[in-house]
C-alpha cells in the first residue's frame, strides 16, 4: 500500500465524500420519473441494461477527480479507464444494480473506491463509500475506520460474529449465481444457513459491514463491483476474499464474510 501522510488521507476520503454528493445528484434527478426510466442493453443474447443516469453520474464524478486531483487514474464502468501519475487510482461504479433502479427499489447504490493504480489494473482498495441515494445512507470504510451516515444520524460500523452457519443469514443478487457449478455450489451452501435472501446488489455488503448479515456470495463480478464493499467490510471487521480464499479485488467469485469462522464453513461448503 502507498505510504499516504494524514493530510492526503483526509483530503482524499473528502474527496469520495464530495464524488458520493455529486453522484446522489446526478441519480436521484432521474430516479421513479412516472411511467419508469428507459434504459440501453449492453449485453448481446442477455439484458444487462445502462440508463442516462449511469453515464452521467459516472461523468460528474469524472469531472470532480479531473479538477481536484488530475494526477490520478480512473477505473469506471461506463467510461473505462483513465491511466494516472501519481499510483492512485478511483475506481467508480455510478449505479451499482441499474435493474433495481430501474425498477424503482432503493437497493441500487454508488460505489467509489480508491486503490493503488497497478499495471494491469486497480490494486487491493484502502478506501471505498457504499452510498445509496434515495434512502440517504452512506457507508464509508477505510484508513482505520468505517461509518454510517444516515437517517438515524451516525455511527462506527461494525461486523456481528458468533455465527455458526445453521444460524447466518446469507445474500446473493441473481439466483442462478454464475455458471451451473457455481450455481451448484452456492446451492449447497444455502440448504445450511436459517435465511437466504436475493436481489440486494451492493446493498447486501453495506448490510454485511452494518452487522444485520453474516454472509454475501457472488460470481462474474467486475473491479468496480466489488473494490468499494471490500474496503467498508474490511474497515468493519470482515473479510472479503475469492472462493479459493485468495484476493477478490479483481471480482469473479467473491466472498464476503463477518468472521474467520463462517467464512472458513463457507469456504469448505463452496469446494464441495
Amino acid at each position: 500500500m502507498l505510504d499516504l501522510d494524514t493530510d492526503t488521507r483526509a483530503a482524499l476520503a473528502a474527496l469520495a465524500n464530495d464524488l458520493a454528493d455529486c453522484a446522489r445528484r446526478e441519480t436521484l434527478a432521474q430516479f421513479r420519473p412516472v411511467g419508469g426510466i428507459g434504459a440501453d442493453n449492453k449485453l448481446e443474447g442477455g439484458f444487462d441494461p445502462v440508463t442516462e443516469a449511469d453515464r452521467s453520474a459516472e461523468a460528474a464524478m469524472r469531472a470532480l477527480i479531473a479538477e481536484r486531483r488530475p494526477q490520478d487514474g480512473i477505473y469506471g464502468e461506463e467510461h473505462g479507464v483513465t491511466r494516472g501519475e501519481s499510483g492512485l487510482t478511483w475506481v467508480l461504479d455510478p449505479i451499482d444494480g441499474t435493474r433495481g433502479y430501474l425498477s424503482g427499489t432503493p437497493t441500487w447504490g454508488v460505489l467509489i473506491a480508491l486503490c493503488a493504480e497497478e499495471a494491469d489494473g486497480p490494486g487491493a482498495p484502502m478506501m471505498g463509500v457504499i452510498d445509496q441515494p434515495y434512502i440517504g445512507e452512506r457507508f464509508t470504510g477505510g484508513f482505520g475506520r468505517a461509518t454510517l451516515e444516515g437517517p438515524h444520524g451516525g455511527r462506527d460500523l461494525g461486523v456481528r460474529s458468533g455465527r455458526g452457519l445453521d444460524s447466518a443469514t446469507l445474500f446473493t443478487t441473481f439466483p442462478e449465481v454464475g455458471t451451473p457449478d457455481e450455481g451448484a455450489a452456492f446451492a449447497r451452501l444455502s440448504q445450511q444457513v436459517r435465511l437466504t435472501r436475493y436481489g440486494m446488489d451492493c446493498y447486501a455488503y453495506a448490510l454485511l459491514a452494518a452487522g444485520q448479515i453474516d454472509l454475501v456470495v457472488e460470481a462474474g463480478l467486475q473491479p468496480y463491483d466489488v473494490a468499494a464493499p471490500i474496503a467498508v467490510i474490511e474497515a468493519a471487521g470482515g473479510l472479503v476474499t475469492n472462493w479459493q480464499g485468495g484476493p477478490a479485488h479483481r471480482g469473479g467469485q467473491v466472498l464476503a464474510a463477518a468472521s474467520p469462522e463462517i467464512h472458513a464453513a463457507a469456504l469448505d461448503v463452496l469446494n464441495g
